[in-house]
């Protein structure tokens, strides 16, 4: 019986690199975004809502990230017609709105990002570009 696994796991200093990329392409686009970073367990490591954005897409950034780090894939792929019971079930911290992906290093699923404030495609973009900063995906990568 094993009792023990090694796993890496996201750090602070990855959270700010991924909060600068994400800011910087919410700037070149031209719109303020809400942005949430958590690990795997859904805790924040950083959050930050940049000047002008929607203030209660503070709250709807926190469930993306959370959605994407509790099933590892984007918050956007919750079918529609279950969306909403989730959402309810979970007191809001389930949501199938687009702009939450789930970050994966090495194969290993370290947590999520959830932007909100813009289009789900700008939402999208600028999470994107938060995990390109550290070298990861946003989706498991598959052995061919």
């Amino acid at each position: 019986m094993t009792y023990k696994r090694e796993t890496i796991e996201l750090t602070h200093e990855a959270a700010l690199e991924m909060l600068t990329a994400a800011v910087a392409a919410a700037e070149a686009m031209g719109q303020p975004q809400c942005i949430v970073i958590v690990d795997k367990s859904g805790e924040s490591i950083a959050t930050l809502r940049m000047t002008g954005s929607k203030y209660l897409s503070l709250l709807s950034a926190r469930a993306k990230a959370r959605t994407a780090a509790s099933i590892g894939v984007e918050s956007g792929m919750i079918p529609p017609q279950v969306a909403p019971l989730i959402a309810a079930a979970t007191q809001g911290a389930v949501t199938g709105l687009g702009g939450g992906l789930p970050i994966y290093l090495e194969g290993v699923l370290l947590g999520g990002v959830g932007v909100g404030s813009g289009t789900p495609e700008q939402d999208r973009a600028v999470a994107q570009a938060a995990i390109a900063a550290i070298g990861a995906q946003s989706e498991k990568a598959t052995n061919a």
